[in-house]
């Protein structure tokens, strides 16, 4: 097997955003009102702030130009924290405030719980980050869409890096119990189960939020697992990586774009150094990227987080689809989402059937001196 263990050096970025709600200053009419729903306080913030500002500075680059279809376009800002039983009331209260189409949510478990309402009222939803395959491919959410990969997708790209990279053998397999957490990991067991070359020789589910991963730490280490694919968030993926490396285990450590964020590294410090996380292809060389980028830094004073990009071609695609229907009439905007390319940050895209985006996927990343670096 591979080292999983680059140079150790650490690096901590602090991001702190303002979240603010940009006033409506015509009549009902006059505006078009898109909703940003998502974790813009507590762990997960920092999934969530950065969609903010990338709807901020697409708004207001749109505005800047005389809006969609002459109307200036507003936001409403709502706050889930992550958490489906808050999801439901972010969503009523921007139904109750007259909301035409949403930008959201971030996490998997609030979004299905924020769906069905919306679907109701024949809003249409778009995540950055909602990876749960079911969200598009059950078939239950037709106002569902997203401008992230799934994650039967994310899974099987994680398990081909460890069988095929670093030739793992022996693989312990972690989630956090939710849909996004759990819903990876059981794709990733399947696919190690169907292959002869490794085992799963640990499945295991965390709670979140605890403050002592030490006894999920020993049974990894009991196990002889030379590798854990863990499906989760940055929370709980920083902790159980501290003590495994306390306790000197040099076990490769591979997780999702729940934990491909810079917070991950902030916390677990040296700890993160080489860690493999999945996430959205590198497309920084994209100039529609590069210019989202560089508005980011003018405006907000630093680079932006995690999702910003996938966000920011969300918002893009939306509001080019009320332009390409000529209304926010449901049906008009469906038909526009799915046959009308928009260009943006993450490349040309339209969406297929269910609902995901044409042209998107995966890569897998590893902390490098302190840092997110796209493995080759």
């Amino acid at each position: 097997m591979k080292s999983c263990f680059g140079k150790v050096f650490f690096t901590a970025i602090v991001m702190a955003f303002a979240v603010s709600i940009m006033p409506c200053t015509g009549s009902a009419a006059d505006t078009i009102k898109l909703g940003i729903a998502g974790a813009h306080s507590g762990d997960l913030a920092s999934y969530g702030i950065p969609s903010v500002n990338a709807a901020k500075l697409v708004v207001k680059d749109i505005n800047a130009k005389g809006g969609i279809l002459g109307s200036e376009v507003v936001l409403l800002v709502e706050d889930d924290v992550c958490k489906p039983e808050v999801a439901t009331n972010t969503a009523t209260k921007l139904l109750s405030n007259g909301v035409d189409i949403v930008m959201g949510h971030i996490c998997s478990g609030a979004t299905r719980a924020a769906l069905g309402i919306y679907k109701s009222e024949n809003i249409i939803c778009m995540s950055p980050s909602a990876t749960n395959p079911p969200l598009t491919q059950s078939g239950e959410y037709p106002n569902f869409y997203r401008t992230i990969a799934s994650d039967d997708a994310q899974a099987r790209l994680e398990v081909d890096f460890a069988l095929d990279v670093l030739k793992a053998g022996k693989i312990a397999v972690l989630h956090d119990k939710g849909d996004y957490g759990k819903g990876l990991a059981e794709f990733a067991k399947s696919f190690i189960e169907k292959d002869p070359r490794a085992e799963v020789v640990l499945y295991e589910g965390v709670t979140p939020g605890a403050v002592d991963y030490s006894a999920v730490v020993q049974k990894i280490k009991h196990s002889k697992a030379d590798t854990v694919i863990f499906g989760g968030y940055h929370p709980e993926a920083s902790k159980i990586v501290m003590q495994m490396r306390k306790k000197r285990m040099k076990t490769c450590f591979i997780s999702d774009d729940g934990v491909k964020d810079d917070t991950f590294i902030k916390v677990a410090g040296k700890y993160a150094e080489g860690v493999y996380a999945t996430g959205p292809k590198d497309t920084s060389s994209n100039p529609l990227a590069i210019a989202a980028t560089e508005a980011h830094k003018k405006t907000y004073g630093t680079d932006p987080g995690a999702f910003f990009l996938n966000a920011y071609a969300a918002t893009q695609a939306l509001l080019n689809a009320i332009e390409k229907a000529g209304s926010t009439d449901y049906n008009a905007v469906s038909k526009a989402l799915k046959t009308e390319y928009v260009e943006t940050p993450l490349g040309k895209i339209k969406f297929d059937n269910k609902g995901d985006a044409i042209g998107i996927g995966f890569s897998i990343y590893q902390v490098q001196s302190g840092r997110y670096v796209e493995v080759k």
